[in-house]
């Protein structure tokens, strides 16, 4: 695997850092996976999983984030996405994936979101299809309640505090219960993985972990509030296929609730091609966890299958 990076500017003139993984120069390339990471983590986090598919054929891109990695610029802004933070990331996605498809016109492009890349990657389902072939969503999850008080909430927070405050109250009602089914607690991102390695490389990446501000949760509740609009849903082709995957001890999705009432919601919406797999006593990153060689096989092969 050859690893190169880049960037492009932004529609707000800021630069956008990506990664770029290639397979080895003698393989023929079959297709291309765009990734898009989760909070509060770096796309350089999904090396491993591109190394499994630069072997299989495919190119992969994944950019960080605003607010994340290396587009963040400093440590003093990792969390804040800027103003409109998360439709601006959604424009990021979008305009990376045009990149891709003006490199590899003739080969088709596929999305991986995790987690919060999984919410952007269902806005854009509905907002920029045509560039996709597929879309993969790890880590994710359906409708659910209460967010508009989350909303009411961050904004308030903005109000009092200013957009770019660390949120420790917004952190903690959104992440606190999230270990509750896995004690005696070792580390507060337990959550994440069965695999105790993984978790303290999360811990101990400064690029990960980081607090989010007031205006990344009121942003983000927004987000949420939207992608699920059955406005929003009509707009979905009905011939793109998709495949939801998850832990089903991962509370992101509800311990398992949450991807299935995505993928009935989807059904329901007339998509034709929907396939769901959750992983017995699986947590939040399937890719990191102690069976992730059988979740990275399961994607390639979801892949392969869905290539002409």
């Amino acid at each position: 695997m050859r690893e190169e990076t880049f960037t492009f500017a932004n529609d707000t003139g800021h630069d956008v850092f990506v990664y770029r993984w290639l397979p080895a120069e003698s393989e023929r390339i079959r297709g291309m996976i765009q990734i898009a990471h989760g909070m509060s983590e770096t796309a350089a986090r999904y090396q491993r999983f591109a190394l499994a598919l630069t072997e299989a054929g495919f190119v992969v891109y994944a950019n960080d984030h605003r607010g994340h990695g290396k587009t963040a610029g400093t440590p003093e802004e990792l969390g804040w996405p800027g103003e409109d933070g998360f439709n601006g990331m959604a424009r990021d996605m979008i305009s990376l994936g045009s990149l891709i498809s003006a490199h590899y016109p003739e080969l088709p492009l596929f999305l991986f979101g995790h987690s919060m890349g999984s919410f952007l990657s269902q806005k854009v389902m509905y907002v920029a299809p045509e560039a996709y072939h597929g879309f993969l969503l790890s880590g994710t999850n359906g409708p659910r309640g209460l967010l508009s008080f989350g909303q009411q909430l961050a904004t308030l927070q903005c109000k009092l505090q200013g957009s770019q405050h660390p949120s420790l109250l917004m952190n903690a009602i959104t992440f606190g219960s999230f270990n509750k089914r896995f004690l005696p607690m070792r580390t507060p991102f337990d959550w994440l993985s069965r695999d105790e390695a993984e978790v303290d490389k999360y811990i101990n990446d400064p690029m990960c972990g980081f607090i989010c501000s007031a205006g990344f949760f009121s942003s983000m509740f927004a987000l949420l509030r939207e992608i699920h609009r059955s406005s929003k849903l009509s707009l979905i082709p009905k011939d793109k296929p998709v495949y939801i995957l998850g832990g089903d001890s991962d509370p992101v999705g509800l311990y398992g609730a949450g991807p299935k009432r995505l993928a009935e919601m989807y059904v329901r919406q007339g998509i034709r091609d929907v396939q769901l797999k959750l992983y017995a006593e699986g947590r939040h990153e399937m890719l990191n966890e102690i069976n992730r060689d059988e979740v990275t096989q399961d994607c390639i092969e979801w892949i392969n299958k869905h290539l002409s």
